[in-house]
This record gives structure tokens, C-alpha cells and sequence, in this order.
């Protein structure tokens, strides 16, 4: 498990978590979000700021309806923001056109949700070579091979998603959402509908790719034990960041969200 050099495991750490260093590859200044008009106006986001260096693993917490989901949307470009700033190793997120936005996503991102959205006609190998596709990359076998490999699926390639177990099926998400090499690996409850034990080996593979290639993880989860495999959990509650976590361990994990306001679970998305 990541430790901080730091900070001993389980330190809760209130600095500003959108105080910025020159190693941030995203960073969140004062953004605000909202939904809706009038009485049914909900207030997603609440000045937020944030920073994920590069290269790191990063956990987002909260209660229900605390904008842990909204933070990641806005952080990746997938929801437009209301007010503030979201840059991605320097480029603002929030200036670019909606295609402009759309090919740097597909360049320098990769995503995995938790209900996999793999396309069902395609194989497992093709599902994975989708983003190369979409981005008119040029497709490297080797590459592909490699890709599967590193998520232990090397003889499954030729299978489809209905062909693959739930843990199979995320393996082949996250796959896919490497291929590209992106900066930044966002994830969205990625081990929600699987096992414990299959939830531990993708949480395992997701660690794998900050530790040995030193990409940047950014994961949302209500697990405190998918949180423990992070470097840093960032608690929100209310829209609002509320403090950090080095070195997570998932008991200390547990501790801070029943300390959390539970908020209101109706108001805000989550």
C-alpha cells in the first residue's frame, strides 16, 4: 500500500488541498456548480479548490450528495462549470471549445465507471483498441497485447463482454482506459458492482498504474477499503472540500466519514 514519506499513515492533513506546486498535472480553483433554476436550483459545488500532483493516487469521499461525482465530471471537462477554474497540466478546461475538449480527452485522459461501458458486439481486444480508433491513432498490436496483458486478460482477447466475468469486464475498462497512455486515469465507483475480492485486484491494478507508470489516479468511491489502496483521500461535504487524508488506512478512512456531516442526501447530486 502507498505510503507518504511525510506523513505518517492515517495523518489527517487540513492544509489547503488547492494549494498548488509545480507538479500539479489537475487543479480546481474556486469552482462552483449548479443545477437547475429557481426553487429546484442545487448547488452542486461550492468554490472548491483542489489539487492532484502528477503521478499520484487520489481517493474523493463524502456523505451522499456531497459533489464528489460533480468534482470529477468538472475535473475531467464532462460538465461545464459555473464560476472558477479547472486546468489540466496547465491548460484551462473550462476556456475550450466543447471539440477542443473532446480531443484532448480522448489524448490525455482515460476513464473507467463502474458499470463498465464496454460496447457488446466487440470484442475485448477491440473494446480496447476503441479509443485509438475514435482518436485516429494508428493501431499497434503490440500495444494492445501489452495492454491486455497488464490487466491479465492476454488470453481473452477474443471474447466478448457477455463472454467475461463483472471482474474480467472492469479489467478490460481499465484496459482500455490506459491504452492512450492519458495523464490522468479517472474513476468513477469503479469497484461498486463487483466483488470484494475482484474489487481488490482492480483496486490493485489501479495502484499499479501510479506505481510503476507513474500516471495520475483520480477515483471516487464510498468504500473507506477501496480508499485505503489511494496515496490521499480529499473529503467533501456540502459541495465543499472539508480536509485530507495521507497515507489512508481504511479504518482512518471509516473514522472521518462518520464524522462528516451527513448533509443533505436529497439536495445535492452526488
Amino acid at each position: 500500500m502507498f505510503r507518504n514519506k511525510a506523513l505518517p499513515a492515517g495523518t489527517s492533513h487540513q492544509a489547503d488541498a488547492g494549494a498548488t506546486t509545480p507538479g500539479d498535472i489537475v487543479r480546481l480553483t474556486g469552482v462552483h456548480k449548479t443545477y437547475g433554476r429557481g426553487d429546484n436550483r442545487v448547488r452542486a459545488l461550492d468554490g472548491v479548490d483542489a489539487a492532484f500532483a502528477a503521478g499520484t493516487f487520489t481517493a474523493v469521499m463524502g456523505p451522499s450528495g456531497s459533489g464528489k461525482s460533480t468534482l470529477l465530471q468538472c475535473a475531467a471537462g464532462l460538465d461545464q462549470i459555473d464560476a472558477g477554474r479547472v486546468l489540466l497540466d496547465g491548460t484551462p478546461l473550462h476556456e475550450l471549445s466543447e471539440r477542443a475538449l473532446t480531443v484532448l480527452r480522448r489524448a490525455h485522459m482515460g476513464f473507467v465507471f463502474q458499470s463498465f461501458n464496454l460496447v457488446p458486439a466487440l470484442t475485448a481486444r477491440q473494446n480496447v483498441e476503441l479509443p485509438l480508433r475514435l482518436a485516429g491513432r494508428p493501431l499497434d498490436p503490440a500495444a494492445i497485447d501489452l495492454a491486455l496483458a497488464r490487466v491479465g486478460l492476454a488470453e481473452r482477447g477474443g471474447h466478448r463482454p457477455a463472454e467475461l466475468s463483472g471482474g474480467q469486464q472492469q479489467r478490460v475498462a481499465v484496459a482500455r482506459a490506459l491504452v492512450t497512455g492519458p495523464k490522468v486515469v479517472f474513476a468513477d465507483e469503479p469497484t461498486g458492482a463487483l466483488d470484494s475480492h475482484t474489487a481488490r485486484e482492480v483496486l490493485a491494478l489501479l495502484r499499479d498504474v501510479v506505481e510503476q507508470q507513474g500516471q495520475t489516479v483520480i477515483m471516487v468511491t464510498h468504500d473507506p477499503s477501496a480508499a485505503s489502496y489511494a496515496q490521499r483521500v480529499l473529503f467533501l461535504a456540502d459541495g465543499a472540500v472539508t480536509g485530507e487524508l495521507i497515507g489512508p488506512t481504511a479504518e482512518s478512512v471509516a473514522l472521518r466519514m462518520a464524522a462528516l456531516e451527513p448533509g443533505d442526501s436529497g439536495t445535492h447530486p452526488c
